[in-house]
């Protein structure tokens, strides 16, 4: 996504004391219970048992452990390694789903000339699906924009052949497939909405080629919207949510995932800040976005979005201002100021007689202060279909047209 500059974005369990009690026998005067007919040694043997069911009776209920059948034995012995080892439900969660997370090569570069491909980018992705002999992976679509061709490393250093079943420039994800015969491990996908802010997670993917890499955080924030730059010019014009934790991220972990201690996936790895003096601030798309994306793509290979054709600067935008010439050419009111300055139009805004120049400010009646509210009235509030009144500026004078909103067709 190109956001802060990167590239690729790219319990303690409290022990049990067991308190050893050893149970006396009561001090009885045997000689007034003894019956006629026993002898001593029946006697003594008689104690003994008394003595040991005590003992194990008042042993099992002090310390809250089962008695010592063999199967008890197995279950207590496993109770006993969880309480002594607190990390073991990590090592549990990692070793449910890393062989399911798979490396990722983008080969950007097609000499046909040349029969090994230049290498051109690294990136992690997560098996989530086996169907009619194929398997399904989801990543980030910046993994594998650009490519040329595709390749999947397993765990177990098989290298597939992949392709592209469609991708989401919009929320950063793409799924492909691969030859499933050898894939013998799918990742559980887990319930995002329930994260907790604290809980623990793991990160699994192939940073810097180092694939099978393991890191594990928590969750700093649960739901932390990020401003992106969709065309990558720099100018923010969309809103990620995503999931911040301080698992370590790093370039080549983007498509990997973010996993709970039940070993389920709950995010993809997206992007981190990557700066002097910053550290632990790593992004993950959460699941419950992911999937819809996913399921979409599964059926039609692509996510139908409203479109209108206008690409936009903000009028009162602070990274990329404009100046007082450039304000003065617009010969907008002075009691203007914000709105989009359309930079050029296609589709169905030219159609409608948008063109260079022209200020919008309001998409039916709803003021329109910047492109990323442009975007969000588009995606959130409208449909493919709808006709949609927009009221602009042209050279100061106060318009209003009506367009047909379209699907963006295939690039």
């Amino acid at each position: 996504m190109g956001l802060f500059e990167d590239e690729f974005y790219s319990t303690k369990v409290s022990k049990q004391r067991k308190e050893h009690t050893k149970v006396k026998p009561n001090p009885v005067s045997w000689s007034r219970t003894r019956r006629r007919g026993m002898s001593t040694i029946q006697i003594s043997v008689i104690s003994s048992v008394i003595g040991a069911v005590v003992a194990t009776v008042l042993f099992s209920l002090i310390t809250g452990l089962p008695s010592s059948t063999p199967h008890a034995s197995a279950v207590s012995a496993v109770q006993v390694k969880m309480e002594s080892d607190p990390f073991e439900r990590l090592i549990q969660a990692a070793a449910k789903v890393r062989p399911a997370v798979v490396s990722i090569a983008n080969y950007k570069d097609h000499k046909k000339d040349d029969i090994n491909l230049e290498e051109s980018g690294l990136g992690s992705g997560v098996i989530f699906k086996k169907e009619n002999g194929l398997a399904y992976i989801i990543t980030n679509n910046h993994v594998i924009a650009e490519a040329e061709e595709l390749e999947v490393l397993t765990i177990d250093g098989d290298t597939i052949k992949a392709t592209l079943v469609g991708t989401d420039t919009v929320n950063d994800i793409a799924v492909l497939s691969i030859d499933g015969k050898k894939i013998n491990t799918i990742a559980e996908i887990g319930d995002s909405s329930k994260l907790r802010q604290g809980e623990t997670v793991i990160s699994l993917g192939n940073p810097l080629g180092l694939g099978g890499s393991l890191t594990s955080g928590i969750v700093s924030y649960t739901k932390r919207l990020l401003p992106v730059s969709l065309n990558k010019d720099g100018i923010y014009d969309w809103e990620q949510e995503v999931i911040q934790t301080d698992a370590a991220i790093n370039e080549g972990n983007s498509g990997g995932a973010l996993v709970d201690l039940d070993g389920k996936v709950i995010g993809i790895n997206t992007m981190k800040i990557s700066d002097t003096g910053v550290e632990g601030l790593g992004f993950a798309i959460p699941t419950s976005q992911v999937m819809k994306t996913v399921n979409e793509l599964m059926l039609n290979g692509k996510i139908a979005r409203p479109y209108i054709g206008v690409y936009t600067v903000d009028l009162n935008n602070t990274y990329a201002p404009l100046d007082a010439d450039e304000r003065k050419s617009l010969k907008l009111p002075s009691d203007v100021k914000e709105g989009v300055v359309v930079l050029d139009a296609v589709g169905p805004a030219l159609e409608a007689g948008l063109k260079l120049n022209d200020v919008i400010t309001k998409f039916d009646n709803e003021p329109i202060t910047s492109t990323m509210e442009l975007r969000k009235f588009l995606y959130d509030q409208s449909k493919i279909g709808d006709e949609l009144s927009v009221t602009f500026y042209r050279e100061g004078e106060l318009k209003v047209v009506t367009l047909k909103i379209s699907d963006k067709p295939a690039e």
